[in-house]
């Protein structure tokens, strides 16, 4: 169910091009729900399911290659990598950002825009932007799963 709802997400993200990366984010609320209520593969199936199907039916892909190249496991990662001291765990964030990043760029050049030039300077504004929203959105699904565990849980009576 948290997969099917995922791909809904996504597909509506497709149709508005302008909610394009917002339902690519709430998509990936669906696999925190799942590492929260579920934990050990649960998750990793939701994103999983939530990838294949997602870039196979839609037609506008931009929406499902950003939850399958970062929004749709990051938040499994998190999960795991702030169980490690705090410095550590931002490393290993930003590692993964970034490749991601640059996954994420390369894809745009190669498949989406091959024929355009693109200023070396354009990429590092790009990347400058990217790492400042990055921060904001970790803190963000920090909050959002703080929320989720110490209020709305219980008025959902899970656990």
């Amino acid at each position: 169910m948290l997969a099917a709802l995922g791909v809904v997400l996504l597909c509506l993200g497709s149709f508005i091009e302008v909610v394009d990366i917002s339902m690519a984010v709430v998509a990936s609320l669906f696999c925190v729900f799942a590492v929260i209520e579920y934990g050990k593969s649960a998750p990793w199936l939701v994103f999983g399911v939530t990838a294949v199907i997602s870039l196979v039916i839609i037609p506008l892909n931009s929406p499902a290659i950003m939850y399958t190249l970062f929004f749709g496991y990051y938040p499994i990662l998190k999960e795991k990598f702030e169980k490690l001291r705090a410095v550590t765990s931002w490393v290993l964030k930003e590692l993964v950002f970034n490749v991601a990043l640059a996954l994420m760029l390369v894809s745009l050049k190669l498949i989406i825009f091959p024929t355009l030039d693109i200023p070396f300077v354009l990429y590092l504004l790009v990347v400058l932007v990217c790492e400042v929203v990055f921060v904001i959105y970790d803190f963000a699904l920090t909050r959002l799963i703080s929320l989720y565990v110490y209020r709305l849980r219980k008025r959902f009576r899970i656990k």
